[in-house]
């Protein structure tokens, strides 16, 4: 049994900081999906034929679930406790943002303001994401 449990150790022990290279994340990702949301939004407001409603509804709520998931992503794949120090609002700001994509903004609204108040709170991400980057 002893024999067994050395042949399985483990022999190297490796750790990073992230599961890659820290090059893959970027809240572009999560802006991009909102623009689209913001300009469906906005191409709903401009339409009146039910049928095209419909399909801007299905796909505003298919984009900003696209936006929580790369928010989600950067939240907690990317951003670590130092980063949760140096900006003890950063929970909140993700988690305000993760709501603004959800039933209660732009999930759950086609009016393009929810879509802008979106945009700000990414906006405020990725300005602390870049300043983590340069650090």
């Amino acid at each position: 049994m002893r024999l067994l449990s050395r042949l399985l150790a483990p022999r190297l022990e490796a750790t990073a900081h992230c599961d890659l290279p820290c090059g893959v994340y970027d809240p572009a990702q999560a802006r991009i999906e909102a623009e689209s949301v913001k300009a469906v939004q906005q191409k709903y407001q401009d339409n009146a034929d039910p049928e095209f409603r419909t399909r801007a509804v299905l796909i505003a709520e298919q984009r900003s679930d696209l936006v929580k998931h790369h928010l989600w992503v950067l939240w907690t794949d990317y951003f670590k406790p130092p980063h949760f120090e140096k900006y003890p609002h950063l929970h909140d700001l993700f988690n305000r943002a993760t709501k603004a994509a959800g039933a209660s903004g732009t999930k759950g609204s086609m009016d393009p303001a929810t879509g802008q108040a979106l945009l700000d709170l990414i906006a405020e991400i990725d300005k602390i994401f870049w300043e983590t980057k340069q650090a």
